[in-house]
């Protein structure tokens, strides 16, 4: 090769390594500012957030920065039942927290800071407490379900003639039931006749915060609403059962609409369980 090639050469060589490096540069330059942008919008999203709903959660922190438009549009949902106020808001909470921890949802990151957030709005314990009772009446709903069923499988078979007449024991429990509870329902037909002793012992459970409880019975209606309605439960019957009670009981239709607007704000919950492993894992692939 001449000296005139080499020289040639060297300075293609040159020419090509600056062009690398100024497009490598412009790379990076464009990667930096767009995670400095999305990081400004996360904090502005942030600060919105915890301006208007008064609270913040780690777990918020990972949906915020993988996406701060979404997050904005969440605090927004999530606002339109807060604002209008038909409910009070230390109701709201109870509603939250009904819908968080019942055994259909179970959303343990969202107890405690609900919890905490009713407590600085004035809940006593007792009054936590009794939410955590109504919700814990939810399991009877296998038996609502089922046991109907299982009376027309065995009409089918010709395994059932009934109804039978109510003994005395199954009337007193009816009578009782009516009484600390204020209705009677005809899914309760089949399961008082066929195991009234299963019947006395739930009639005895789901009565305790009835008998004890500090909340008023609208408001222990509207938690039965709030898991009832829940997009992890939609247990139509006792939703329809409940929406009745409250009414009796002096609630409105916007209370009540409320209740259900704050209860299907629960898709979020599954985002906020992944949004966090999604931006590890993509971390981890970074690196």
């Amino acid at each position: 090769m001449t000296a005139e090639r080499r020289t040639s050469s060297s300075t293609q060589d040159h020419a090509d390594a600056n062009a690398s490096a100024n497009a490598g540069t412009s790379t990076s330059t464009s990667t930096s500012t767009s995670t400095d942008a999305n990081g400004s919008k996360f904090e502005a999203a942030k600060a919105r957030f915890i301006e208007e709903r008064g609270s913040w959660s780690p777990a918020w922190d990972a949906v915020g920065r993988l996406d701060p438009d979404f997050l904005d549009a969440y605090r927004r949902l999530s606002m339109t039942p807060l604002r209008k106020g038909h409910l009070d808001p230390k109701t709201q909470e109870l509603v939250f927290l009904a819908v968080d921890a019942n055994a259909t949802h179970m959303f343990t990151a969202g107890v405690e800071p609900h919890l905490r957030k009713a407590l600085e709005l004035g809940a006593t314990r007792e009054e936590l407490m009794e939410v955590l009772e109504l919700i814990a009446t939810l399991g009877i709903h296998a038996m609502n379900i089922g046991v109907p069923i299982l009376v027309d499988v065995l009409k089918e078979t010709g395994r059932y003639e009934g109804p039978a007449p109510l003994g005395e024991y199954q009337q007193r429990l009816k009578d009782e039931f009516t009484e600390s509870r204020g209705y009677w329902h005809s899914f309760w037909d089949e399961m008082l006749e066929l195991d009234p002793e299963m019947f006395e012992a739930y009639l005895e459970f789901s009565s305790v915060p009835w008998r004890t409880g500090v909340l008023e019975p609208k408001v222990k209606e509207l938690i039965y609403i709030a898991f009832d309605t829940a997009a992890t439960h939609l247990y139509e019957p006792g939703l329809r059962l409940h929406v009745k009670n409250a009414l009796g009981h002096g609630a409105t239709a916007q209370e009540i609409l409320e209740v259900m607007e704050i209860a299907s704000t629960l898709g979020i919950h599954g985002t906020m369980t992944a949004a966090p492993i999604l931006l590890r894992v993509t971390e981890e692939e970074k690196a």
